[in-house]
């Protein structure tokens, strides 16, 4: 039985994480963290990581990157794997994972989505395929109560793209103020706020009297919820190193 701890145990995502955990067998939540705790379920919900009373096999964290220096120390100091689901990192956070992986297992990705994943390697076959010769555009959309802009995946699909091209891509996020014809190293990235979206993707490449559209919906937050637990699993038993979800699907 591997024991989950949730950070962000009393939003959404923590609470169908939580939900999703309940219907399996091998495998329990032991304890949520939030900043604002609310007792919902028979698992206690403690404010901090350090107030927890049991040490987790692993952490799910769905919170914010505010709470990611407290965590890696957590994790850090009582050799805690970690999942990082949350989005909305400074490049500087990002090195501190990476930095952190080397000390315990760390589960990170900006989508923990099966289908995302595959549309990102559709992505990078396409763009191997179509070339330079194609203009390349991403747009998000997402629900209207998102903070960041673009999205986390928005950016893990330009990245996949541009590893194709050797890195040599820029991203254009706005282009109101543009008064040019667009350049052929650009990677377009719009990004849509509106109702209850839960997350859409598409990867737009642009040619001579021809468009291929790569898209992905997601219906609902379970996709993402069931993805963060299979890492936790997959995460318990393995050593210290950075993972993500092509490590999950070998």
């Amino acid at each position: 039985m591997i024991n989950i701890a949730i950070t962000g145990a009393c939003g959404k995502m923590g609470r169908v994480i939580a939900a999703l955990i309940k219907e399996r067998a091998n495998c329990r939540v032991c304890a949520g963290i939030d900043i604002r705790p609310v007792q919902y379920d028979d698992f206690p919900v403690v404010t901090k990581v350090f107030d927890l009373s049991e040490k987790p096999d692993v952490i799910i964290d769905f919170s914010h990157p505010s709470a990611l220096e407290e965590l890696l120390t957590y994790c850090k100091m009582k050799n805690v794997p970690i999942v990082i689901a949350t989005t909305g990192y400074s490049d500087e956070q990002i090195s501190e994972i990476k930095l952190a992986a080397q000390q315990i297992p760390v589960f990170f990705t900006f989508n923990m989505s099966l289908g995302i994943n595959l549309l990102s390697e559709l992505a990078k076959r396409a763009a191997e395929v179509l070339g330079p010769q194609f203009d390349i555009e991403i747009v998000e959309k997402h629900h209207n109560l998102k903070k960041d802009a673009p999205s986390g995946t928005a950016i893990m699909l330009a990245e996949a793209v541009n590893s194709v091209f050797k890195g040599e891509k820029k991203y254009v996020y706005d282009r109101h103020n543009v008064r040019k014809a667009r350049d052929r190293e650009e990677i377009g990235i719009s990004s849509i706020r509106g109702g209850t979206i839960v997350g859409e993707h598409d990867v737009i490449f642009a040619g001579h009297d021809e468009v291929i559209t790569l898209s992905h919906s997601a219906q609902s937050k379970e996709v993402f919820a069931a993805g963060s637990v299979n890492a936790a699993l997959f995460l318990s038993n393995m050593p210290a190193g950075l993972y993500e979800m092509s490590d999950l699907l070998r």
